[in-house]
């Protein structure tokens, strides 16, 4: 939604979130989720903040954050390219598809471009077992993948892949 730049968070991008929740007991993951959308991530100094709004110890916000999957404490790419490395996957391809991604984009799992283009996470299931292997790139998924397959929607979708020397 709202981007910030590299240097400061505007925390005042908070205000209504913490205006529409008052003093709601259990208001914690609502309230994350909204300055995740706002911010894209957590940023440590929206963590300390809510922390401080809600009056409980900032560890225990950390605690809520890491536990759940849905909540990122790094910024992440414009797009998010999730592969799946479960069994079926792995042994129908997933290494090369991942060795494919980290040649032409040099990043590996959990890992951003250096231009914020594209972040690269490994999931262990995407439930879809008999199209392995899989990958889902900004909420569309992908099965039967091939390296070549991968690398053109990315070139399509993402941003020009680097041309091989």
């Amino acid at each position: 939604m709202v981007a910030t730049s590299s240097s400061a968070v505007d925390l005042s991008l908070m205000d209504e979130v913490f205006a529409a929740y008052g003093g709601q007991r259990g208001a914690l993951i609502p309230i994350l989720q909204k300055a995740q959308s706002i911010y894209g991530y957590l940023p440590p100094e929206v963590v300390q903040l809510v922390a401080r709004k809600l009056g409980i110890a900032a560890g225990k916000v950390y605690g809520v954050a890491t536990f759940y999957a849905q909540f990122y404490l790094e910024r992440r790419g414009r797009h998010v390219l999730r592969v799946c490395d479960g069994t079926a996957c792995h042994v129908k391809g997933t290494p090369d598809l991942l060795s494919a991604v980290g040649e032409r984009f040099g990043i590996g799992p959990d890992q951003t471009t250096a231009d914020s283009e594209l972040t690269l996470e490994i999931v262990y299931c995407l439930g879809s077992c008999a199209l392995a292997p899989v990958a889902v790139l900004d909420g569309r998924v992908m099965g039967r993948l091939r390296k070549e397959m991968l690398m053109r929607t990315l070139q399509k979708d993402v941003a020009p892949v680097p041309e091989e020397a």
